[in-house]
């Protein structure tokens, strides 16, 4: 996939559609972030990020403007004469053809701007000052002003790991002070070091506890390939697989190490005859369509690099400029040819989703289904079936970097018909009080492991039992791959 698109690079540099050269990431994402992020910015939270002058304003937004003329999936939707007077993220936003509910329910939800562009390309590839945890807030308690975090996973050697934190750990205060609406989102974003006050649950009562812990955020390069088992029940042998982002490798490198990870964990399942999988996505908000296609190619079932995983539909003005340049072959992702592939001991397979699950993960959904059966357990998925790609300048002197969507994605049957999301084949609700992941008796596994055998590995079904508290956002939303569907294609220049 990177040297084929790498191959395309040097045919688009040849067109000199765009008045300032630009680089290009082709990225599958969706975009919509949190108060908590600190330079990225939605559609309904847009703030000027600098002090720059009108001139310099007019070069960065000539440059925008240049740009999503060309490629922006909705560029029939840009104003006419916008004003380039404006900061450059406020003219952005100004531009964009804005996602309402009621009036444009397939608007943009999408598209963002960030101030430095190499730390935009850097958190695309898992690298962040971050404390190595992720997590979801919840009011207290019904009607209460009250927050917690809760910790969703915790990654191995980080930070927060070194601190004693782990899965399932509730947090109530920040250096002393207890979350509230107010105060939560400047607590848990301001400054690098951080102690962490911890609550425990006492029936469907929190209480806070004396205990805490000090992390002290640090730039960390986080591994998508996150946990693997292999669990035997009956004749039955689960290959389960927690994937966290699609990412083919570390910020910088070109060796693609985590996608070989991935195939290394495929091997091992077809060395131990794994004949059922349960794929956990449930925290997976999206990346790379490379290391998408790369995961599907070790699951399909009768699949070949001959047979289309999906295809790409871009603006009525650029689609013909790309068709004249490299044929109908630039607008699908064919499989790959994998000798790790397990599809031919597989009948179906199962997937593990919440509405964190999102863009290159729902895009492994939809574009296996015609394949095999694909059964999603967990919570409605995110809903997002269109494409970004990464545009910095290439001379340098412009310093931000943008991710507009350019293309909706369709799969070999024609679908596109989940921007709403995947509603769960069985709905199963994370609880407050999460047990390891990996765990046999963890709910969603549970469930799946259930499903496969009518058993479990632990000889019981774990009670479903719901959390009752109204969920405000979670630390997943301010990853620049959040709800994202990234298509690489390095070093282009328009």
């Amino acid at each position: 996939m990177i040297q084929h698109v790498v191959n395309k690079a040097r045919l688009i540099s040849k067109t000199q559609h765009f008045t300032q050269k630009s680089s290009f990431q082709w990225l599958l994402m969706a975009g919509f972030i949190l108060s908590l992020s600190s330079c990225k910015k939605t559609t309904d939270d847009v703030s000027p990020q600098t002090t720059s002058t009108t001139s310099e304003n007019s070069t960065v937004d000539s440059w925008i403007l240049s740009n999503m003329r060309e490629v922006y999936y909705w560029n029939d939707k840009i104003p006419a004469n916008p004003d380039t007077t404006l900061t450059p993220d406020l003219f952005f936003d100004s531009i964009l053809n804005k996602y309402n509910v009621t009036t444009n329910p397939t608007g943009d939800r999408f598209s963002w701007i960030e101030n430095d562009a190499n730390t935009l390309t850097a958190e695309l590839s898992g690298q962040s000052v971050t404390t190595g945890m992720d997590y979801n807030l919840y009011l207290r308690a019904t009607g209460s002003t009250g927050v917690i975090a809760q910790v969703l996973y915790v990654l191995p050697s980080s930070p927060a790991e070194k601190a004693g934190l782990k899965r399932g750990d509730i947090i109530s205060k920040v250096n002393g002070q207890l979350l509230n609406t107010t105060n939560y989102s400047d607590l848990l974003s301001t400054g690098t070091t951080y102690t962490f006050g911890l609550a425990t649950t006492s029936g469907s009562t929190l209480v806070d506890s004396d205990q805490t812990r000090t992390v002290t955020a640090t730039v960390f390069q986080e591994n998508p390939v996150f946990l693997d088992s292999v669990y035997t029940i009956g004749s039955k042998k689960v290959g389960y697989f927690v994937y966290n982002q699609f990412v083919p490798g570390a910020n910088g490198s070109t060796a693609n190490e985590y996608d070989a990870q991935m195939d290394a964990v495929f091997s091992n399942f077809k060395a131990q005859g794994v004949n059922e999988l349960v794929l956990d996505l449930r925290y997976n908000p999206g990346g790379y369509t490379s290391s998408s296609a790369n995961l599907a190619s070790l699951i399909g079932k009768g699949i070949s690099s001959n047979q289309l995983y999906f295809r790409e539909e871009w603006n009525t003005m650029i689609t013909p400029l790309l068709q004249q340049e490299y044929g109908s072959s630039f607008f699908v992702q064919n499989f790959l040819d994998k000798s790790q592939n397990i599809g031919g001991s597989l009948s179906r397979v199962f997937v593990l989703t919440t509405d964190h699950t999102a863009s290159a993960s729902e895009l492994i959904i939809n574009g296996l289904r015609p394949y095999m059966p694909v059964t999603t357990i967990g919570t409605t998925t995110y809903g997002k079936n269109v494409g970004s790609i990464t545009i910095t300048d290439d001379t340098g002197k412009i310093k931000w970097g943008m991710q507009p969507i350019v293309f909706k994605s369709y799969n070999s049957a024609g679908q596109s018909d989940y921007s709403t999301g995947f509603t769960p084949t069985v709905e199963v609700e994370e609880p407050i009080n999460l047990l390891p992941l990996g765990d046999v008796n963890e709910p969603l596994l549970n469930e799946a492991l259930y499903q496969i055998s009518g058993n479990t590995a632990s000889g019981r079904r774990a009670a479903a039992v719901r959390n009752p508290r109204l969920q405000m956002g979670s630390s997943l939303q301010k990853k620049a791959a959040g709800q994202s569907m990234i298509r690489a294609l390095k070093n282009v220049k328009l």
